[in-house]
C-alpha cells in the first residue's frame, strides 16, 4: 500500500510498492509550471526544464544521460501550467542513482551562459515548430481565447521576445522559486521499499531550501473567437466551454460528460459528426481541469465546406447530452474512465505520477476503490447541472484555423450554443 511522508523542508514523499516488478520508477513533482510566470517570464519554466539537462552537479548535459542509459533507465522532464515534472524509470536498484541525478537537476544545474544562447535557439526553434504544426496551433489560439491577458492563455513555450531576457543569474534565481521544497513531491513507484524511498529523499532532497513562487491569479474564462485563413487541406476546430475544477464535487460527472459526449468510437460526436453524417475525419471531446477553473472542450478536423455544419452538429450534441442521458451510455461512459484510470497503474510511472498529482491537488492520497466510487456515484442529474453550468455564462472559446470558408464555423458554433 502506498504511504505518504512530509520531510523537515516540506518536501513530500510517496512510496508505492508494487510486488512482482523487475523495475522502479521515480517522478520528482514540482507544484509550479507556466500558470505561475509573468508576462515578461512567459516561457522561463519550460526553457529552465530544458537547461537543466546542459549540466548539473559534476555531470555534463552527456554524462547525465549516459549514466542513466548505462543502467538500463530513461530520464524525461515535462513542464505544464501547474506542474512541472522529472521523470526515471529504471531496473529494480536503479532508484538510488536516479534519486541522485534528479537532485542535481533540480537543485544543483549548472545554467552556463554559453548554453543557455543555444537553448534559447532550440526553443525557438520548437516555437516556430508549434506554429507550423496546425493541430497545435489551434490549441494555442483557443487556450488565448480562453484565458485572454492570463498566464493559462500564454503558451508554455513562450515567446522568442519573453524567453531573450533570461540571464544565468536570473534563471537560478527562477528555479529556487519554481522548485522551492514546499512545491515539491517525491513519488518513487514499482520494486521499491519504504525506508529505502525515505532515505534517499532525505539524502537528496531534505537539505532542499527556496521560497516558493506566489500563488497563482484566480483564472477567469473571458472567451472569444481566434480565426485564421491559411492554405491547409483540411480545417481544425476547438471549442471550449467553461466548467468546474479539478477539486469540484462534481469533478467525475464531468469527465462523464466528456466521455459520452466524445471520449471514443460509441461517443455522440463520433457516431453523429463521422458515422453518420461522414462530417469529419477526427473529433473527439475532452476535459481539461486546472486549480480553479475547468473546460469542456471539442476538437475536430474536417473538409472546410463541413466546418459550419459540424460547429452546429457539436453544439447540438452538447446541448442533448445536457438534456438527458440513457442508463447505457452513462453506464458504458462509467466503465471506460475506470479503465483508462486503472489501466494507467500497470505502469510505474504512471502511479507514480498519479500520486504525485493527488498530494499536489488533495494533500492525500487516493484509494482505486474511493476513485471508483466516487465515479459510480455520479447519476444522470449531475451530467444536466455539469451541461447547465455549461450553458449557464453564454461564452465559449472558439478558434478556426484552414481555408476560408471554414471560418464561419465560429459564428456557427456560437449562435448554436447561445442563440
Amino acid at each position: 500500500m502506498a504511504s505518504l511522508h512530509t520531510l523537515s523542508n516540506g518536501v513530500r514523499v510517496v512510496c508505492d510498492p508494487v510486488a512482482g516488478l523487475e523495475t522502479v520508477a521515480l517522478s520528482v513533482v514540482a507544484g509550479r509550471g507556466a500558470r505561475f510566470e509573468d508576462p515578461g517570464r512567459s516561457g522561463w519554466s519550460h526553457l529552465l526544464e530544458h537547461m537543466v539537462f546542459k549540466g548539473a552537479g559534476d555531470r555534463s548535459a552527456r554524462q547525465i544521460v549516459e549514466v542513466i542509459e548505462a543502467e538500463g533507465g530513461q530520464i524525461n522532464a515535462a513542464t505544464g501550467y501547474e506542474r512541472t515534472s522529472f521523470q526515471i524509470r529504471a531496473l529494480a536498484g536503479g532508484l538510488d542513482l536516479g534519486s541522485a541525478v534528479l537532485a542535481d537537476l533540480i537543485q544543483r544545474p549548472t545554467i552556463s551562459t554559453d548554453d543557455l544562447v543555444r537553448e534559447k535557439q532550440v526553443v525557438g526553434q520548437e516555437i516556430a515548430e508549434a506554429a507550423d504544426t496546425p493541430d497545435d496551433l489551434v490549441f494555442e489560439m483557443a487556450q488565448e481565447a480562453a484565458f485572454e491577458h492570463q498566464p493559462l492563455g500564454r503558451s508554455i513555450l513562450g515567446t522568442d521576445a519573453s524567453i531573450a531576457p533570461a540571464t544565468q543569474q536570473s534563471l537560478h534565481a527562477w528555479r529556487a522559486a519554481l522548485y522551492a521544497p514546499e512545491a515539491l513531491v517525491f513519488a518513487a513507484s514499482g520494486a521499491v521499499d519504504e525506508a529505502e524511498v525515505l532515505a534517499l529523499a532525505e539524502r537528496d532532497f531534505g537539505a532542499a531550501s527556496g521560497v516558493p513562487t506566489a500563488e497563482a491569479l484566480n483564472a477567469e474564462f473571458t472567451g472569444g473567437v481566434r480565426a485564421q485563413a491559411k492554405s491547409l487541406e483540411q480545417a481544425n476546430l476547438v471549442f471550449m466551454l467553461p466548467t468546474v475544477h479539478v477539486g469540484h464535487p462534481d469533478y467525475f460527472a464531468l469527465r462523464l460528460f466528456a466521455e459520452i459526449l466524445g471520449g471514443g468510437m460509441a461517443s455522440r460526436l463520433f457516431q453523429e459528426a463521422r458515422e453518420k453524417r461522414g462530417l469529419a475525419y477526427a473529433v473527439d471531446a475532452y476535459a481539461e481541469t486546472y486549480q480553479d477553473q475547468g473546460i469542456l472542450g471539442v476538437f475536430a478536423g474536417c473538409a472546410a465546406k463541413d466546418a459550419a455544419e459540424l460547429a452546429k452538429v457539436a453544439a447540438g450534441e452538447i446541448q442533448g447530452l445536457a438534456a438527458s442521458v440513457e442508463p447505457a451510455e452513462l453506464a458504458r461512459a462509467k466503465a471506460q474512465l475506470k479503465a483508462g484510470l486503472f489501466m494507467a497503474r500497470e505502469s510505474p510511472l504512471a502511479r507514480a505520477e498519479q500520486a504525485a498529482g493527488q498530494v499536489l491537488l488533495f494533500g492525500r492520497l487516493l484509494t482505486t476503490a474511493e476513485i471508483a466510487a466516487d465515479i459510480d456515484a455520479v447519476e444522470a442529474s449531475h451530467l444536466a447541472r455539469i451541461g447547465a453550468g455549461l450553458m449557464a455564462p453564454g461564452r465559449a472559446a472558439v478558434s478556426v484555423l484552414g481555408p476560408k470558408p471554414a471560418l464561419k464555423a465560429a459564428d456557427a458554433f456560437q449562435k448554436a450554443m447561445f442563440g
